[in-house]
């Protein structure tokens, strides 16, 4: 695993020691999976290079503010996010004592019920889950607030949505979180979303958008959504990231070969394991026309987000970090090298 970009030296916050203390204990975190490899991927220079400069700089942040910090996470399906949020959830933890929480945006999909109103009252389209107007987004603004307010007696909970069955898992299993938190991440892929111009509506880009929305209905649905609610959303994020993909075509290439890895996965439980329901995996034609629902927020945020970023890691066709570019300033924090 090649290293092909460093963080800026003229952005590394914290001290070198403290820096070095977060490697270690990332080292710590990932032994059992570096053992079992047997052999050297790289992946503590990538601590060095990339993941752990970066923590830094977020709990920089964080110091400078002496109050919770929200992290905004950004990023088109499959581009690492969940990883990343691992490591930055580990880092931050073990390596700098901040206590993290968060929560995808995908966990605050509405119920199956709730969209299917939707569906027959608005737009058939808005069905399916993903897109703005899908979520309940009250509930997240309530999250976030809750968390930042960290109230030592409070329990929070925090749902939890089961993509397998495209709903809302009861409250009984969703997630719990006691207390204040330093820093609260939100990841998702339409996480900073903007809205589009009324003008840029007008013409379907996709063959999804020409023959299920051909009037525009759906697309000003959710471009309204954007504008009202998901602005609300956001504007409670502190320090917002992006993952940024090399194109629109790496996201249905990346997607493909995700679900060409489930079907190998699951062709060899099958021969292994006892018969289970199966898993229904996609063909082509049908990740081609998912993927529809999303590319033109997501060619829109491969536009505009990387100038409004505060960190930008730029992803190359082989799926490697190769640049970093950040728009916001050094925070005052007794930054050493």
């Amino acid at each position: 695993m090649s290293v092909l970009t460093h963080w800026p030296e003229d952005q590394l916050c914290l001290s070198a020691a403290e820096r070095q203390h977060a490697v270690e204990a990332l080292q710590r975190a990932f032994a059992s999976t570096l053992e079992s490899l047997k052999v050297d991927i790289g992946l503590v220079e990538m601590f060095e290079a990339i993941y752990v400069p970066l923590a830094a700089w977020i709990a920089a942040h964080q110091r400078r503010r002496g109050a919770p910090l929200v992290v905004g996470l950004n990023g088109a399906q499959g581009a690492g996010k969940s990883t990343l949020v691992t490591l930055l959830e580990i880092t931050l933890s073990e390596g700098f004592g901040l206590r993290v929480a968060g929560f995808s945006i995908d966990d605050l999909y509405k119920t199956r019920a709730e969209r299917e109103r939707l569906g027959a009252d608005i737009h058939p389209l808005l069905r399916t889950r993903g897109v703005p107007g899908s979520h309940d987004v009250e509930l997240g603004i309530e999250l976030l607030r809750a968390l930042k307010r960290g109230e030592a007696d409070a329990a929070i909970r925090i749902p939890v949505f089961d993509k397998s069955i495209d709903d809302r898992c009861p409250v009984s299993v969703w997630r719990e979180w006691s207390g204040g938190a330093d820093v609260v991440v939100l990841e998702g892929w339409c996480v900073g979303a903007r809205a589009q111009s009324d003008a840029a509506l007008l013409e379907p880009i996709n063959a999804l958008e020409r023959e299920d929305d051909p009037d525009g209905t759906w697309r000003r649905y959710v471009n309204a959504q954007l504008r009202g609610p998901y602005a609300e959303l956001f504007a409670l994020v502190d320090v917002m990231l992006m993952l940024k993909v090399p194109s629109m075509e790496a996201v249905y290439e990346w997607r493909s070969l995700q679900e060409k890895k489930l079907a190998e996965r699951m062709r060899y439980l099958s021969e292994t394991r006892e018969p289970q329901e199966p898993l229904r995996i996609m063909g082509d034609a049908e990740i081609q026309r998912f993927i529809q629902h999303y590319e033109r927020l997501t060619r829109s945020m491969l536009d505009d987000m990387p100038a409004r970023a505060d960190v930008t890691l730029h992803l190359n066709d082989n799926h490697k970090i190769c640049d970093i570019s950040i728009n916001a300033p050094l925070p005052e924090c007794g930054c050493g090298r």
